[in-house]
This record gives structure tokens, C-alpha cells and sequence, in this order.
């Protein structure tokens, strides 16, 4: 009954993440400046250069954001020009949205102000502008090849991109090693042969993060929505081996404040459009079930959600009146113990906690470079009744701060890919995904998650 169709329709309700307050310039996407109506307006436009074309008294750029085949045609005074203004740069402009004198095209935009948030290696870049590149040449480059038209146009939809990322990976986006590995089971192996049926170390997905981050630097806003897998040795109430999680990655997020926002956004809408279409179906469990529950819910409709520091929280949870079984300490998880106080310390309002230490996050999370106590941008939201349901954080899109972390950990090798990312047109970015099932379970008062799966999928399903 509560299908991925209101959560996928809240996300692209969610689509946008807000513009600061201070900003007086309408942030549009490409395609919404292509087709809008209103003219001589102020707009700011994020993306990425398809072309430069500087003359003596213009200079002329295409941005695309991947939300449409067509870019914007940008004009501006040579004066605006930089080095790092070519092509496959990751750029910021404002300025006038105006009509075209170009019978090719309805609207320019005359730019008052260019900003380059990331720029491209022109030289090492697989793709040049004005090449069409044979689909075997582009499939060399796996984590690049969304940027030429030929893929963008197999995915573009309206808002969010929905990608479906891989269920079968190499990649271990958590870094825990809570991983279920693949292998073939019918095949006899040979001596001297290799044991891996793709050549490397195959996983069960624990995350889409790193392949929507490829995504998310075409097309600057995607989404996934599928089966993710943990092998963590837990039978307790919150936790499964196999769930669906929603997760999103948003290009040119500067602001932890604006994952947060989406974050919000998305609970709340996705929470009131269930409301709405399901009633009688969420009625029966608020009234058999759990029958507080509906009053805890039209709180956290109604409250503006509460944001506290890590390191705040670990000084409430030392303040706290009640003993935990784990004691909490700067520099240690969270558990459920403390995440279910802070949240009834708040008045069972949703919580978000940010800036967790260093040490404690995977590698891709952007580096506050604070201190004493080294933090990073990441977040995590607890809700009544369940502690954590979502999880997001900032990523590093700094390439010597990503570089280093990769060879102190020693995967630099492993992640030349994605240290790629970074050099060609890399934008401040972040992202978060949420469990499906745990969001049933707090929305419908569910004691336990797996109450709320068709099959209890460890250990009985494997006899069916």
C-alpha cells in the first residue's frame, strides 16, 4: 500500500534545494530558463561549460545542468573571462535573462558575474568540445561518460534523474566491511585461475552513493531507489540485512543547511502525501498498533525540525539524569540508547545532529578543518520512536583533501576513479539517503522493522 511512488513523488516535489535567503537572483535550471516566459529578469544559472567562445567585445558560453538536451547560451564582457573558464568547468552564473536576437533561440542570459566552482583539466579530460566520440570510445570512461548527450539523453527526466546504481559492486561506499560477497556457485575452478567472476572483489551494494555521485555531476540532481544490503550480525528490532533505501546527491550544495532542508522536505511531504492517499490504511495501525502514534506524527508535521551539534549532544547525553549501557564520549558512536534521549530530550521533536568527528565518517565526507576536535560535514536524523532514519553529509569535492585521506587509508589505487571526479569539473556537492522500511516503521508506530516486510527476510525466508 505505501508503494515507492509517494516517496518518488515527494523527492521531485523536493527538487530544489533552497537559495539563501540573501540571494535575490531566481536560481533556475537550465531547462526552466530555456522555457521561461518572463523575461529582464535576475537568474542565476549552475552547471557546466559546453563551450567558450571569447571575440574581442563578447564572450560567449553554452552551460548545460543536464536537465536538457539544449544549453544556455551565456553572454558576457571579456572582462568576465578567467583561466579556468573552459570547457567541462563547473560554473556559477548570474545575471539578466533576456531575449535572443538569435533566430536558433528564444532566451540568452547576459551574464553580470561568472564564478568557476570547478575546474577541468581540459588536457586529461577524455571528451573534447565539438567531438562526437564512437559509444566504444565512451565506454572506457564509465564514470565520465554521462556527460556527452548521448547518455544524458537516455536518463533525463523531469527535477530529479532517477538512476538505478548497481545491486552487484566492488565498492564498499560505508567502509565497514559489513559487506555480503558474490561469488558463482556452479563453476569448478581451475588451478591458477582467478576466483572472481568479474576480475575483482564483488559485493551486494550497501549504498548507491558513489555511482550517483558520477550522476550527479551531469545531470546535478539524481536519485536512486532500490535494495541495499548489510551484513551486520543484528537481530534487533531497526536493523535488516536486505531494504530498499531512497538516496539523493545534489550538485552545487555548498551549504550542509541545504541537505538538511531537502532532508525535512522530503519527510514531510512524503508523510502528508501517504496521509492523504492512504488514510484508512494508516488509521488502522494508529488505532491498533499504536495508538500515540498519530499525535507524534502531526507533531513532527508541525514542528520545525531541531539541529544540535555532535559535540553538543555528547555534552547533553553526559548531563543526562538516566545511566546509558554505553557511556558517551566525543569520538564514539552514537547508539540507539542516546539517539531515542536526544530526540525525547527535544520533545520528541525530529532531530538533526551535524559535525561528527573526523575519524568516525567514511572517507568521501567534506573536512570542516576545524579544531581541536576535527570534524566533518555530515548529518544524521533521529526521530521518536526509532533514533536514526536518514543519513547525509557533504562531500569532499577538494581533490589534495581527497588524496590524502585515500592514501592514508590506503585506497588511492582503488579510487582513481573517483579522485577523477574531482579534476574534471568538480562541484561543491552533498547528498543522504533514507531506509524505506525504518520510515514506514516511524510513520506507522511499528515496534519492529520487520513488521513491516512482506517476507521476515533472515533466517525463515530462506526456507520458502
Amino acid at each position: 500500500m505505501f508503494g515507492a511512488r509517494c516517496l518518488l513523488l515527494a523527492l521531485r516535489r523536493c527538487s530544489s534545494a533552497p537559495c539563501p535567503k540573501h540571494a535575490q537572483a531566481a536560481k533556475l535550471r537550465v531547462r526552466e530558463a530555456l522555457e521561461a516566459q518572463e523575461v529582464n529578469r535576475d537568474i542565476k544559472v549552475q552547471g557546466w561549460v559546453r563551450s567558450v567562445r571569447s571575440q574581442k567585445e563578447v564572450l560567449f558560453l553554452h552551460i548545460n545542468d543536464g536537465s536538457s538536451l539544449e544549453s544556455l547560451q551565456v553572454v558576457a564582457d571579456p572582462t568576465l573571462e578567467h583561466r579556468d573558464l573552459t570547457f567541462g568547468s563547473a560554473v556559477e552564473v548570474q545575471g539578466k535573462l533576456v531575449k535572443s536576437l538569435h533566430r536558433m533561440q528564444n532566451v540568452e542570459l547576459k551574464a553580470e558575474n561568472i564564478r568557476v566552482v570547478g575546474p577541468c583539466d581540459t588536457l586529461m579530460f577524455p571528451f573534447k568540445p565539438r567531438e562526437r566520440q564512437p559509444l566504444e570510445y565512451s565506454r572506457q570512461f564509465p564514470h565520465l561518460r554521462c556527460r556527452t548527450n548521448t547518455l544524458s539523453s537516455l536518463l533525463r527526466d523531469n527535477g530529479y534523474v532517477h538512476v538505478h546504481t548497481p545491486i552487484i559492486t566492488s565498492n564498499d561506499c560505508e567502509g565497514a566491511g559489513e559487506l555480503f560477497h558474490v561469488r558463482t556457485s556452479n563453476k569448478v575452478q581451475e588451478p591458477g585461475e582467478n576466483s572472481h567472476f568479474f576480475n575483482v572483489p564483488a559485493f551486494l551494494t550497501v549504498s548507491g552513493q558513489l555511482h550517483l555521485e558520477v550522476m550527479a555531476g551531469a545531470f546535478t540532481q539524481v536519485f536512486t531507489f532500490g535494495p541495499t544490503f548489510r551484513a551486520e550480525n543484528s537481530q534487533s528490532r531497526r536493523h535488516l540485512a536486505e531494504f530498499y533505501m531512497v538516496e539523493a546527491e545534489l550538485s552545487f550544495t555548498e551549504s550542509l543547511q541545504d541537505i538538511i532542508q531537502v532532508m525535512e522536505d522530503l519527510f514531510k511531504t512524503a508523510t502528508s502525501i501517504v496521509l492523504s492517499k492512504c488514510p484508512q490504511d494508516v488509521e488502522l495501525f494508529h488505532k491498533y498498533v499504536s495508538p500515540a502514534q498519530k499525535g507524534r506524527l502531526e507533531q513532527m508535521l508541525k514542528n520545525k525540525f531541531i539541529i544540535i551539534s555532535y559535540t553538543e549532544a555528547v555534552e547533553i547525553l553526559k548531563r543526562a539524569p538516566q545511566m546509558f549501557t554505553f557511556q558517551p564520549k566525543w569520538g564514539s558512536d552514537l547508539q540507539t540508547e542516546h539517539e531515542k534521549y536526544l530526540v525525547k530530550h527535544c520533545g520528541e521533536v525530529p532531530v538533526f545532529i551535524v559535525n561528527y568527528p573526523y575519524d568516525l565518517k567514511p572517507f568521501y565526507m567534506r573536512d570542516n578543518e576545524d579544531g581541536p576536535q576535527h570534524t566533518v560535514a555530515a548529518v544524521d536524523l533521529l526521530v521518536p520512536g526509532i533514533g536514526e532514519l536518514c543519513g547525509g553529509s557533504l562531500r569532499e569535492e577538494r581533490p589534495h583533501f581527497l588524496q590524502s585521506r585515500l592514501a592514508r587509508l590506503g585506497l588511492a589505487d582503488a579510487y582513481q576513479w573517483y579522485l577523477d571526479l574531482r579534476q574534471f569539473g568538480s562541484a561543491p556537492h552533498g547528498g543522504f539517503g533514507m531506509g524505506f522500511e525504518r520510515y514506514l516503521q516511524c510513520i506507522l508506530g511499528v515496534d519492529n522493522i520487520k513488521d513491516v516486510i512482506p517476507f521476515p527476510r533472515f533466517p525463515h525466508s530462506c526456507l520458502l
